[in-house]
């Protein structure tokens, strides 16, 4: 038996045996059953996943960075995340990254490239990964050498490590400091780990990368008020988000952001606390950008 035949990612899901007989609706049916079992799975797993947002969190707040690397789907799913966080959050490009093996190719997949652990080792060290970073490596089956080998650079250029598989006891569970492994069992195409095991990175990364964010000051309620408003749609974003977490008609909050340079944060502390816009933006700064924290101040010094 090889190795990989004793894999999670790698066993035959039973209910979809006759997956080429079916109807294109019981296709969808076994598809969709399977799928609602992800979340669920994830969930037991929330107090190691709140582990790591901390130590993602405590790295960035820090001014370290935060390396994705993976493979395949993992690869590409991290790409995605990383991608998302500046116009999510207003991060700089530098803050999330993801290596991915073979290069940043998203489309055509180098699918051979994951088996070479020395160049996910390079690959990280010419990032200059340092001891204020975090790296997540991400691996289905948990054994991806690209990913093992960064990892094995990345603890030693003294950065903290996390492991996401979906296979318990995997060896990129073991190389992690924090290991994240999610089983969520045998895919309904057998081995095809773009399905659930996909659906339950898909989740984690969401989680990992949005709750830092949360932590680091970066949403006020549940807007996204680091958000940058680079076209049509995001300037309405943008006027809507100061409209719903003031109270203020619509004029005020197009007034108030145009006094600050539509800085969403500024524009919410100046119609709060009843300041002008170099005020906002000055207790911003002394809040390390924390909108509740700058109100604050404000209602402090009156």
């Amino acid at each position: 038996m090889n190795e990989t035949d004793r894999l999670d990612t790698e066993q035959v899901n039973p209910l979809s045996d006759d997956l080429d007989q079916m109807s294109t609706e019981q296709i969808l049916r076994v598809m969709n059953d399977e799928d609602r079992q992800v979340p669920v799975v994830v969930g037991q797993h929330l107090p190691v996943i709140a582990q790591a947002v901390d130590c993602i969190a405590d790295a960035l707040g820090r001014g370290g960075r935060l390396f994705y690397v993976g493979a395949g789907t993992s690869g590409r799913l991290a790409a995605l995340d990383a991608y998302e966080c500046p116009p999510t959050f207003g991060t700089p490009p530098e803050t999330v990254q993801a290596l991915l093996a073979g290069g940043s190719q998203l489309i055509q997949a180098d699918e051979s490239a994951e088996d070479d652990a020395r160049q996910g080792a390079d690959d990280l060290r010419a990032r200059s990964v340092g001891p204020n970073d975090v790296v997540v490596g991400i691996a289905a089956s948990g054994r991806t050498p690209y990913v093992l080998g960064a990892l094995s650079c990345a603890k030693q250029s003294g950065a903290r490590t996390i492991g996401l598989s979906c296979s318990a006891g995997s060896a990129l569970g073991q190389a992690a400091d924090i290991a994240i492994e999610v089983p969520v069992g045998p895919e309904v195409l057998t081995g095809s780990t773009r399905l659930k095991a996909g659906t339950a990175q898909k989740l984690i990364l969401n989680m990992l990368s949005t709750a830092a964010m949360v932590k680091l000051g970066k949403v006020y309620r549940n807007f996204m008020v680091d958000m940058q408003p680079t076209n049509n749609k995001l300037l309405q974003r943008a006027e809507r988000i100061v409209t719903n977490a003031t109270g203020e008609e619509e004029a005020a909050a197009v007034q108030a952001l145009q006094q600050t340079g539509y800085n969403v944060k500024a524009a919410i502390v100046l119609l709060i606390s009843g300041t002008d816009a170099a005020t906002s933006i000055r207790l911003l700064e002394q809040s390390g950008g924390r909108v509740r924290d700058a109100i604050r101040l404000a209602q402090n010094k009156d």
